[in-house]
């Protein structure tokens, strides 16, 4: 129970960057991207792209770094990979949802388009990378380490761990001790009076779809670290995305890792129980249970 526990906020960790990304949007824009799960498969295969095409080309060494199944290569592939994303989720923005918002779009019409990019993005990647499932560096063993209480777990999972509480440390002081972290957290509260005392929202809006790509990237390569690479994971992610967001309290960063931590380690703990088909429905549940009881959320509003 205690090692399904440890895996469940490996999980859980990886959740919470696609759905902190996911509530910054959100918090800015009132808008439920369905594109961003996708957003994570883009990083993923943007980051095997540097690593078994772009980077083996430049001859960049890629010896494994300790006991971890990667190099350097993906060391140097994280803030490549997490720009592209980034670009990409600003031109969508631009292309795409900002003339809609312009034209007063609905909600309805909003999801659509997002949902209509989801499958632009799906597609390419099983254009270029066909449907078979990938990894980094095939072939490589990942030998697991034995902890305390029985617990295995392998290096590149304490990686990761150590990397989304390094990513998600750095958005807190960012938001919180950065001008633009100000008036980010200011249209958020209120957009019209955050334009009214001379905040450029148009800028604002792009740092926000720029900062939830980067961490929708980041997030879809840990899991091809953690798992493998598969046009259709970010597809998959997509509801667990929303479950963390709304179980958490819709637009609240905080409550998104909280939400996105409490998923993983239900869906991990449900399999010593059920069969892992079934471990998605699992936290569903747990999330209508504490919906009915706390019907805004773990912290409730925006943050």
């Amino acid at each position: 129970m205690a090692e399904l526990f440890v895996y469940g906020i490996v999980l859980g960790s990886i959740i919470a960057l696609g759905s902190i990304g996911l509530t910054l949007v959100f918090g800015i824009l009132r808008f439920a991207n369905f594109a961003h799960g996708d957003l994570m498969t883009a990083g993923a295969y943007f980051a095997l792209f540097l690593v078994t095409g772009l980077f083996n080309w430049l001859g960049i060494p890629d010896k494994n770094l300790g006991l971890l199944s990667f190099g350097w290569r993906m060391i140097f592939t994280f803030p490549v990979s997490m720009l592209a994303v980034s670009m990409l989720a600003i031109l969508l923005d631009r292309i795409l949802y900002r003339p809609l918002r312009r034209k007063k779009s609905g909600n309805v019409i909003l999801a659509m388009s997002a949902l209509g990019a989801s499958f632009i993005i799906q597609m390419s990647v099983l254009i270029l990378w066909g449907a078979d499932s990938l990894f980094y560096k095939p072939g490589v063993l990942r030998p697991a380490l034995e902890l305390p209480l029985e617990i295995k777990i392998r290096p590149d999972q304490i990686f990761i761990i150590l990397v989304v509480f390094f990513s998600i440390t750095a958005l807190h002081l960012f938001l919180k001790h950065t001008k633009m972290g100000k008036a980010m957290r200011a249209t958020a509260d209120h957009p019209e009076l955050a334009r009214i005392t001379g905040i450029n929202t148009d800028r604002v809006i792009q740092w926000t779809w720029g900062m939830g790509g980067a961490m929708a990237g980041l997030g879809g390569i840990l899991y091809g670290i953690d798992v493998q690479l598969h046009p259709g994971m970010g597809w998959g992610f997509i509801l667990p995305l929303f479950a963390a967001t709304i179980l958490g309290g819709i637009g609240n960063m905080y409550g998104a890792l909280v939400g996105a931590l409490v998923m993983g380690v239900a869906q991990q703990i449900s399999t010593a129980y059920i069969l892992p088909t079934y471990k998605p429905a699992v936290a569903f549940i747990l999330m209508i249970l504490i919906l009915l009881v706390r019907p805004q959320g773990i912290f409730g509003g925006r943050s």
